[in-house]
């Protein structure tokens, strides 16, 4: 118990939960969510903005091996270079693409992680984004992203009322 939360009273301490959750509606489906702390927030920060290299290096690969196929057929007009490490598409590095469609997974898996299940024995803790992209297209999974977003944390205008 926080030094806060002592003062507050044992009515906040039961209060809690409620307090943290938020929840919005989606296809006609009420989700529920919950509010992470700030060094929660951080931390999600941090794995969003620097996905792991394994990861990166697992969709580069998936995105460039048909390419390597092709590697000595491709002609300069062509728009593809090949580099020692990265291939380059119409001067676009794929690597750097990786690196943005791996944040865009790690935002997606950490954001639909703080929905609350409906039972409360199940956890979203082990959840990966193969299991998301197996269920929701990703239409779907940004709308979420996007719906998630905005209940934890309201917009100023949202916030006065106005």
């Amino acid at each position: 118990m926080t030094k806060l939360a002592q003062f507050l009273g044992s009515g906040y301490e039961q209060k809690r939960t409620n307090i943290f959750t938020r929840q919005f509606e989606l296809g006609g489906h009420t989700f529920k969510v919950r509010v992470p702390l700030v060094s929660e927030s951080d931390e999600i920060y941090k794995r969003v903005m620097e996905p792991s290299a394994e990861s990166i290096e697992l969709i580069y690969k998936t995105m460039t091996d048909p390419l390597q196929k092709f590697k000595t057929e491709i002609t300069d007009e062509s728009g593809f270079v090949f580099t020692e490490t990265d291939v380059l598409v119409s001067g676009r590095s794929m690597r750097e693409a990786s690196k943005n469609k791996a944040m865009t997974e790690a935002r997606i898996v950490e954001y639909i992680k703080l929905l609350i299940p409906e039972n409360p024995d199940n956890s979203l803790a082990d959840l990966t984004y193969a299991d998301i992209e197996a269920e929701f297209p990703m239409s779907v999974q940004l709308m979420l992203c996007e719906k998630i977003g905005e209940a934890i944390s309201p917009t100023y205008k949202e916030a006065r009322g106005n």
